[in-house]
């Protein structure tokens, strides 16, 4: 070893000792007669020191040393002067004095600050990856991710979990996005697929009788590109057999309760985990993963609105749409910029617009309200009373800010949560130092596709119905709920499971009302279906985001940053500038012609 002990190792029971170290210069401060550099590793920081009173000629070679040079230094450690402790570092109360000095290798000036946070620009971050990941954020992050993956492999290995591998080049199945396809040199014109998640294989896997089965497994999707996407992820996959929702609910649980105490003591977080049927979800907060860390919560109006003079909400109403409303707290002297900042959340939703009442703070109770309490555009149009109504049902308060959206359901839910959000950041309600975990239940088994006049499955097609819905599958698909659960926390989804079918005839019917015709079903799922008939005992699982995991224990909200070499939110590697160009040699030995495209 180039080196005896890590830099940020070195502590006061150090004193005295001679030790050699190996790192970067994360610093250098000429002082005249001494020169202190701060040497980094990936432990921490140490201060070096180079007299010229006791070597001039080192000192010498140290005044030459920059930025990121790469240097061995053997020293004696000893206690800093006083008033010269340094009480930020860990290593503070020791120094190393250099009695030799070995230059490894020299650096170009990079082309941001490594050792200072600062907001650089990120493409030029990703393109020089390599020195992003030297910062101490960066470093401490894949430390955390090291950490969370490793507490759940110790966590499943004591409950008797065997952690098995999956094929990476498998058959191209439906799981809900796109393929990405490796083709064959072997075989002419067929394809390989990336996995976007193990599923079948898992099922499998209980088929062929373990029962206990988890994998850090590797999933690639085709998505179109979005902020907190990557085209590869990690996800934790875990399957169980012999279980109802109950056994994997508290599996995971107890798994990400434990974790987060171990990795981030300092963080608040609920046992047991809260569990909310999606139409509640959906009606208190217009969407399925809900940041529950503020209590901002909306309510459905549409009996309150057909009692109004408002003429456009008794429209849309007779037209199938809804109306929703939520108060907030203390937002009742909002600004015309920044209602209008509202009303533009509303229109990146495809809403029409936003209905205000500004309740005064001066009101001395919304039961005592008079006219000059209320400020809104449609003040001359409701009654004081039906104010006093709708503010009842909100449990506003004077000062508060009423907020009413009408439309088609998606919409308004849609348009009344990013709402819901905005204010949770701007009014300083999320708590950084909460985790609200969440598990969401009882999703629909289907979802109408309006466009494509056809059923699809909510979350994936070898989902279990509840039993009491077995009767309707094919005949009422609107109303039959499933064995499905999300984990969310803070806003984020975490994670997604189910209970899943292990029956030929139940599968086989779930796969009619999704509209696959008998041959795809036999050349996409026959291996599952066969072995459905050869004793697959009922099971159920889940698949947690490793990438999500980090981000919230990390205190970050860019996905990017929380793998060692992300793509873009293009999903570009500005690294490797990939992807890239092939050769014709290579097309040919695949048997692909490409198609020139305009660009």
């Amino acid at each position: 070893m180039l080196k005896t002990i890590q830099a940020g190792s070195l502590r006061s029971e150090h004193v005295n000792q001679m030790i050699t170290l190996g790192g970067w210069v994360d610093r250098r401060r000429d002082h005249g007669n001494l020169i202190f550099i701060d040497l980094r590793d990936s432990s921490g920081i140490t201060q070096i020191v180079f007299d010229q009173n006791l070597d001039s000629s080192m000192h010498q070679s140290a005044s030459l040393l920059r930025n990121e040079w790469v240097i061995q230094v053997t020293g004696k450690v000893r206690e800093r002067p006083d008033g010269t402790i340094n009480t930020e570092l860990e290593t503070g109360q020791v120094e190393v004095i250099v009695s030799s000095l070995t230059i490894l290798n020299e650096s170009k000036t990079p082309p941001f600050y490594i050792n200072k946070e600062e907001d650089s620009d990120e493409l030029l971050r990703m393109k020089y990856r390599y020195l992003d990941l030297r910062k101490p954020k960066m470093q401490n992050i894949v430390n955390i991710r090291h950490k969370a993956v490793k507490f759940i492999r110790d966590f499943l290995t004591d409950q008797g979990f065997l952690e098995i591998e999956t094929p990476i080049l498998i058959k191209s199945t439906p799981e809900g996005a796109r393929d990405y396809l490796v083709p064959s040199r072997l075989y002419p014109g067929k394809f390989y697929s990336l996995p976007q998640s193990p599923q079948q294989l898992k099922q499998l896997l209980m088929s062929a009788g373990f029962e206990k089965y988890f994998q850090i497994a590797r999933c690639f999707r085709d998505e179109d590109p979005r902020a907190d996407r990557q085209p590869e992820f990690t996800q934790l996959d875990l399957e169980m057999s012999f279980v109802e929702s109950d056994d994997i609910l508290s599996l995971i649980e107890k798994l990400y309760y434990d974790l987060v105490k171990a990795i981030t003591p300092g963080k608040n977080i609920k046992f047991p985990f809260p569990r909310i049927p999606y139409n509640e979800v959906i009606e208190k907060y217009g969407t399925d993963k809900p940041d529950l860390r503020f209590d901002i919560e909306m309510s459905t109006v549409v009996d309150w609105a057909k009692k109004t003079d408002i003429n456009i909400l008794k429209t849309i109403i007779s037209n199938k749409g809804t109306v929703k409303s939520l108060s907030a707290p203390g937002c009742g002297n909002y600004t015309r910029g920044q209602i209008s900042e509202l009303e533009e959340l509303v229109k990146t939703s495809g809403g029409k617009g936003l209905m205000w009442i500004a309740i005064s703070e001066g009101a001395k109770s919304i039961e005592d309200l008079k006219d000059d309490d209320i400020k809104s555009p449609v003040s001359k149009v409701l009654k004081l009373n039906e104010i006093q109504e709708i503010a009842s049902i909100l449990s506003a308060a004077p000062g508060d800010l009423i907020l009413i959206v009408a439309g088609p359901g998606k919409i308004v839910n849609q348009s009344l949560s990013l709402i819901r959000d905005h204010l949770g950041t701007s009014l300083g309600l999320k708590d950084p130092n909460s985790f609200e975990f969440a598990f969401i239940t009882d999703f629909p088994l289907f979802e109408w596709k309006e466009e494509e006049k056809r059923w699809d499955a909510a979350h994936h097609p070898f989902t279990m119905p509840l039993k009491e819905h077995l009767g309707i599958i094919s005949t009422d698909p609107s109303k039959v709920i499933a064995h499905c659960y999300d984990l969310v926390c803070n806003g984020l989804e975490c994670g997604s499971g189910s209970i899943r079918i292990h029956s030929r005839k139940l599968q086989e019917e779930v796969f009619g009302v999704l509209g696959y015709s008998k041959e795809e079903v036999a050349s996409r799922f026959d291996q599952l279906l066969t072995a459905f008939e050869y004793g697959t005992p009922p099971h159920g699982g889940i698949a947690t985001g490793i990438e999500r995991l980090v981000m919230l224990l990390a205190g970050t909200d860019n996905i990017r940053d929380v793998v060692a070499f992300p793509k873009t939110q293009s999903f570009i590697d500005p690294l490797f500038d990939a992807p890239d160009y092939v050769s014709n040699e290579q097309l040919n030995e695949l048997h692909i012609k490409v198609n020139p495209t305009e660009t």
